[in-house]
């Protein structure tokens, strides 16, 4: 029985979105995954900040970090908190990731903390796109347990990446969705209570290797 008019074109048509998305998946020489335009939501850059007396109750999660640390967020109370959603084949994540790290060694010396959440990779994936992007700060592996996004219920939306802000209590100051520029990054740290910058430390001063 030979099939009806225009039933392998429609069959071709349902099998190329799966075809790409297994082409998304192959490698790249530098061991991450093609960066990827589609297949997750993504966010507009929306910036939503919470005062502080509207507020809820601490962010709590625990888990396994790339390198194989244990990650207790309870553990960085007293400290403002930005967490980061992210996977390797993000293409906005790796837009992001060197704001990111920029904004992480100005302000890791303030009372501030970065936990990244990845919530697709291998440790292996994970650890290449570190070195591609020269990041520093952990991130919990969170494809397994899902403990992480499950604390942020209700909390960040599902677009990829997404960045919350929680103030020394653990509680929720702010949440951008999309990814976000290091100036943007840098006021909401400093409105959620980073400790100001060290007496001397000049703003704006020129990258290292910057011509004078």
């Amino acid at each position: 029985m030979h099939p009806r008019p225009g039933t392998t074109a429609r069959r071709a048509a349902l099998a190329a979105p799966l075809l790409a998305a297994l082409l998304a998946g192959c490698g790249g020489g530098d061991g991450l995954p093609e960066a990827q335009g589609q297949n997750y939501i993504s966010g507009d850059g929306t910036v939503v900040q919470t005062p502080a007396a509207e507020r809820g109750g601490p962010v709590t999660f625990t888990g396994t970090g790339v390198d194989g640390e244990s990650i207790d967020l309870a553990q960085l109370r007293g400290q403002v908190v930005l967490l980061n959603t992210w996977f390797a084949s993000c293409g906005p994540c790796r837009e992001e990731a060197p704001a990111l790290q920029q904004v992480w060694e100005e302000y890791s010396g303030r009372g501030v903390r970065f936990v990244g959440i990845n919530t697709y990779d291998t440790a292996n994936v994970a650890r290449s796109f570190n070195r591609t992007y020269s990041i520093t700060y952990p991130s919990v592996l969170d494809a397994a347990s899902g403990q992480a996004m499950l604390a942020l219920r209700g909390v960040a939306p599902q677009a990829t990446p997404t960045t919350v802000v929680l103030d020394a209590e653990g509680r929720v100051a702010a949440r951008v969705s999309g990814p976000a520029t290091a100036a943007t990054l840098s006021g909401l740290l400093d409105d959620a209570g980073a400790a100001p910058a060290p007496e001397g430390a000049a703003e704006g001063a020129a990258p290292a290797g910057a011509p004078a």
